[in-house]
């Protein structure tokens, strides 16, 4: 039992730590400064934390997307009295490493083997691209509703 547990706390310090350092890494590409990097990189960390903490109930992806997105954009709104106006844009960074570039990989490989000059299955090939394609689609929407739900409902009150 506490080595399942171990295992369960390791998976989920590997996905914090991971989702910190690509926030961080797309803060920089954002032009944020360095104080900001770090609120990025908590972000990351709290999204991805989320996010596994939701797979691992039994939740789908998008689901657990939904809710990482929410819980991020709401922790940056209540934080906004150190963030100041670029809350959304750190909320938005730490989202980002929940972004499902595998299953675009996937869509776009099968999209790509369809199109070849004598393709092999190609109605299974496409009905799996496109299985693929979705998740990204209502995976990326999960994450815009989840960061744009919390603003909306708390645009009002002052921090």
């Amino acid at each position: 039992m506490t080595g399942e547990i171990s295992a369960a706390l390791l998976h989920l310090g590997h996905q914090a730590l991971f989702g910190a350092v690509a926030a961080a890494g797309f803060g920089v590409l954002f032009n944020f400064g360095g104080r900001a990097l770090l609120w990025c990189a908590a972000a990351g960390a709290l999204a991805l934390g989320v996010r596994t903490l939701g797979q691992e109930s039994g939740n789908s992806l998008e689901a657990a997307t939904f809710t990482a997105a929410a819980v991020t954009s709401c922790v940056a709104i209540l934080v906004k009295r150190w963030l100041g106006v670029a809350c959304h844009a750190v909320a938005l960074a730490g989202c980002i490493p929940m972004v499902p570039g595998a299953f675009l990989a996937q869509a776009l490989l099968g999209f790509f083997a369809v199109a070849a000059a004598a393709p092999g299955q190609p109605d299974a090939t496409v009905v799996v691209a496109l299985q693929a394609f979705i998740r990204v689609v209502t995976t990326l929407g999960a994450i815009g509703a989840g960061l744009a739900i919390p603003a909306y409902l708390l645009r009002s009150r002052e921090f």
